[in-house]
């Protein structure tokens, strides 16, 4: 793994401009990239279970119900937030073929000038043969009185038990160095895995990662936010350490983002920079890092632009472009890379994507 020079910004996931979206149009993906699944509203996180299907987190299509006067809402102009209860997760057969797991979850979205931009359940794991999903999109201050952001597992017989109250955990666990005008109480939950039987997640409003146990035990492991500021961390890895990659602020300075390198004990490295927008890092079977890139090119979040790197001894080396605002990645059983494509962006709903990336074998 090549270690590139060092560049270290900080922003917010929901800080994403709706009048760049809605007026610039996609570019053709590149000929490896192939569409999997398609209706999907706002696909976020997936990874393959122990039966063989792909299990997709969709964020949902939100709604209106507010909380204004009743809690402390998200500032202006990302907030206030309204919700509803439209998020679920899908499980997909190796022909694409869905079928719903979980649905009726909370989902809400920022205010019209943000672009009403979603979230909802965030990312799934498995630890054995047991679904965990961690939201994004609950709590009070994303309009949704009577819910909170956490970590909730799937019983097999289709309701779910919330495990850990991860809005509790961090109002009571402030970090280092949160930025003021851009706070999130309840915090927006991106990306989750699963190691050894606990389960670790990546928060990146407040820019910390910690570590769920199943019987509901929380724990800090790094406060990225105490040694890199508000970097906004997304994309999390696991292979032997933590691999953490991070949004960055907007306006988009190009290989402005980094991945960082995470011990169990916490210590946080840079160890890959000159990247941008990064929203997913895999490793395949020989080791190598992928790291999906969610706009590239532009100043704000274009479709059209987004790619995936392969990280070599002879730097990065692209594997797929032309990706629609992808937003997650995984490897599939196949070996091919599988990608959440048109993941946020303003309405009609149902524009989501799975596709399918072949990758080329290593050639250096």
């Amino acid at each position: 793994m090549k270690v590139l020079p060092l560049f270290k910004v900080g922003i917010s996931v929901a800080l994403m401009s709706s009048a760049c979206l809605a007026t610039l149009h996609a570019q053709g993906p590149s000929p490896n990239v192939t569409v999997f699944a398609n209706g999907l509203n706002n696909p976020r996180g997936l990874k393959f279970g122990p039966d063989g299907y792909l299990y997709v987190a969709e964020a949902g299509a939100a709604g209106t119900m507010s909380t204004i006067g009743i809690c402390d809402q998200v500032v202006e102009p990302v907030g206030p937030y309204t919700g509803g209860y439209n998020s679920r997760i899908l499980k997909f057969d190796s022909m694409g073929n869905r079928t719903t797991v979980i649905e009726g979850l909370p989902s809400s979205q920022t205010s019209p000038a943000e672009g009403n931009l979603v979230s909802g359940v965030a990312d799934v794991a498995f630890i054995g043969n047991t679904l965990y999903a961690l939201t994004a999109g609950s709590g009070c201050s994303h309009g949704l009185a009577g819910t909170t952001n956490g970590v909730f597992k799937v019983n097999p017989n289709g309701t779910w038990t919330m495990i850990a109250d991860l809005s509790a955990f961090q109002k009571a666990n402030p970090v280092a160095a949160p930025n003021p005008l851009d706070f999130e109480p309840d915090g927006t939950w991106y990306s989750m895995v699963a190691v050894r039987g606990v389960l670790y997640a990546v928060e990146p409003n407040h820019g910390e990662l910690d570590a769920i146990s199943p019987d509901g035990t929380i724990r800090r492991v790094a406060d990225i936010s105490a040694t890199q500021g508000h970097i906004v961390p997304t994309a999390i890895a696991y292979h032997g350490n933590f691999y953490v990659g991070n949004l960055n602020t907007f306006p988009i300075v190009e290989g402005s983002s980094v991945i960082l390198k995470v011990t169990p004990s916490g210590k946080v490295a840079t160890v890959v920079t000159g990247v941008t927008t990064v929203l997913g890092v895999a490793f395949d079977r020989q080791g190598y890092m992928y790291i999906l890139e969610n706009t590239t090119g532009n100043l704000f979040p274009t479709p059209g632009t987004g790619k995936v790197l392969r990280v070599t001894d002879s730097g990065l080396e692209e594997i797929a472009t032309g990706l629609f605002l992808p937003t997650a990645m995984t490897f599939g059983p196949d070996g091919a890379l599988y990608v959440s494509n048109v993941g946020f962006g303003p309405p009609p709903v149902g524009l989501g994507q799975i596709v399918r990336i072949t990758v080329p074998p290593v050639t250096e």
